[in-house]
């Protein structure tokens, strides 16, 4: 399986390539939305092309802005493939300098502004979670939720309580699952119930 890396922060890179100017903007995005916010935010309306792409896991979307088809986009989505990156937004900026490049020309310039841009960007690994569900009488909850929150990775994301006790809802690292489910059963003498969203 590939490592799959994200980025920590918004990353800039710039070039000057045959007089127009490329400035690269890359940053971590954790969905659609946060993407086309993403987009909206770092395009330049006075320049002459926003060219942009993203990925989210098997999703992903780019737009080539006024530029001939597939010299700009698909570059720059080649370039954040390139590296295993996902949950990423990259938009490319060009200042038009008076000079064609041609199609190759601007393929190589908008690939290559993000891929350098990219190339120097603070990345963390992106790691796989699971949700679930943890059912446990009053009896166990506090010691269930002691033992849950020194687990590295492991979130609480909302309890409700029922008559007999509560249901946590959790989110932890995937190769963590089987580590909380034989804690729980465990600590719990196998009285409570966990139930992973596969």
């Amino acid at each position: 399986m590939i490592t799959r890396l994200t980025l920590v922060e918004l990353t800039t890179a710039r070039q000057e390539i045959k007089k127009s100017r490329f400035l690269a903007l890359a940053g971590p995005v954790a969905d659609e939305a946060a993407a086309k916010d993403f987009i909206a935010a770092q395009a330049d309306p006075a320049a002459n092309h926003n060219c942009w792409a993203w990925r989210l896991g098997q999703r992903y979307r780019f737009n080539d802005d006024g530029e001939p088809g597939g010299t700009a986009g698909k570059p720059i989505l080649a370039a954040i493939d390139g590296q295993a990156l996902d949950g990423v937004a990259v938009v490319v900026t060009r200042w038009f300098g008076g000079v064609l490049l041609g199609g190759g020309g601007l393929i190589r310039a908008y690939g290559g502004t993000a891929a350098l841009c990219l190339r120097e960007a603070k990345k963390t690994m992106l790691v796989q979670s699971i949700s679930g569900t943890i059912a446990c009488g009053f009896g166990d909850l506090a010691l269930v939720q002691a033992r849950l929150a020194v687990i590295p990775g492991v979130q609480l994301c909302d309890q409700a309580f029922t008559d007999t006790g509560a249901v946590l809802t959790i989110s932890v690292p995937k190769a963590e699952a089987d580590t909380v489910t034989g804690l729980v059963t465990d600590i719990t003498s196998a009285r409570a119930v966990i139930r992973w969203q596969r």
